[in-house]
């Protein structure tokens, strides 16, 4: 399992980090070297940090808890919306909206709001309303889903998140270590590794490293309904 997870890791340009000027100090353990000034990932330090993150989501699964998928950035809004879906699990594939975990009351209330628009729309009970009012329900219910469409499945906080980007997704990092909820994070050597429990060092911006990271933690949380484990300890 390690060769094969390192053979498909570095075909997938998973060992490429950024150049040396943007690298966080705390990404240096995870690192091999340096080369023509760009940070090359060891990934013999990667796959045991892939596999305590699968082991994790899969204790999720089979606790039956929820895991948030995250990630706004154009290379993973994609992935993150396909691998989310696939798994049943609500997913923010855009911009993050400030306060979507610690104001998570008033952002349940405009799903709920969508929710309700929705359903009298699929039931034919907007017909009352006249053209013009109808087309300015069909905006408002198009301006929630792309803001909180992904979030429809989630009544209550999640359990944990998984992040690309834990740099780009910083807010989302924030609210998450506030409200002591653990982060799975695929993180590049620009990232402040200390603020997430299960990191994933790897190339955060490669379509191929980052859909190879996304379906190994859906792989696995979907693995976990039908097997219940144990969580992992933490990275120390």
């Amino acid at each position: 399992m390690t060769e094969t997870t390192i053979e498909s890791l570095f075909q997938a340009g998973a060992h490429f980090g950024y150049g040396r000027a943007r690298r966080h100090p705390t990404a240096t353990p995870f690192l091999f070297g340096t080369k023509d000034r760009t940070d090359i990932f060891n990934l013999d330090e990667t796959v045991p940090r892939i596999d305590a993150a699968a082991v994790y989501a899969a204790s999720l699964a089979a606790a039956g808890k929820q895991l948030l998928f995250v990630g706004g950035k154009h290379e993973a809004i994609s992935i993150v919306k396909s691998n989310a879906e696939r798994v049943g699990m609500p997913y923010v594939a855009g911009r993050w909206i400030g306060g979507t975990l610690t104001n998570f009351k008033n952002i349940r209330g405009r799903i709920n709001l969508l929710e309700k628009l929705m359903g009298e729309r699929e039931r034919g009970e907007l017909e009352k309303y006249t053209k013009k009012e109808r087309l300015l329900i069909d905006r408002q219910i198009e301006e929630l889903l792309s803001r909180f469409g992904g979030l429809v499945k989630m009544t209550d906080l999640p359990a944990a998140l998984f992040v690309i980007d834990t740099r780009h997704e910083d807010t989302a990092v924030k609210e998450a270590n506030q409200l002591g909820i653990p982060i799975i994070g695929l993180s590049s050597s620009d990232c402040d590794f200390s603020l997430v429990k299960y990191p994933i060092p790897a190339n955060d911006t490669s379509i191929k490293s980052v859909g190879l990271v996304a379906d190994i933690i859906a792989r696995a949380y979907e693995g976990g309904k039908r097997a219940p484990v144990a969580a992992p300890a933490a990275r120390a």
